[in-house]
């Protein structure tokens, strides 16, 4: 069993800063890509930011939305990425998913799992 738990969401101005945190535990055999989607009222899932694993060869990617302003990092040890996000705008305000693509065997496929969302609200 794979569990993905995030951390850091809440209310925050226009213009301030938040920190997201996303833990993976359980059976990990090997971790991928790790990163950030995020889902508005109303809208679709989106990419926010990925970050690469051991088998990408590209390091990190971001929706155009949000270049400049968030950060997405990774601690392989503690089997966590992070979210960064500075100069927030209420556009940001959404529910945001950590995902994780990784093996629970090393013999087997790898897999996508989710976050069950932490929400950020951008407000004055």
């Amino acid at each position: 069993q794979v569990q993905l738990v995030e951390s850091g969401g809440g209310l925050v101005q226009p213009g301030g800063s938040l920190r997201l945190s996303c833990a993976a535990s359980g059976r990990i055999a090997m971790l991928n890509v790790m990163g950030w989607y995020r889902q508005a009222p109303g809208k679709e899932r989106e990419l926010v930011a990925l970050v690469a694993g051991i088998t990408s060869s590209s390091g990190t990617d971001y929706a155009d939305s949000v270049k400049g302003r968030f950060t997405v990092s990774r601690d392989n040890n503690k089997k966590t990425v992070y979210l960064q996000m500075n100069s927030l705008e209420p556009e940001d305000t959404a529910v945001y998913y950590c995902y994780a693509n990784l093996k629970t065997d090393y013999r087997g496929d790898f897999m996508n799992y989710w976050g069950k969302g932490t929400l950020v609200t951008v407000s004055s």
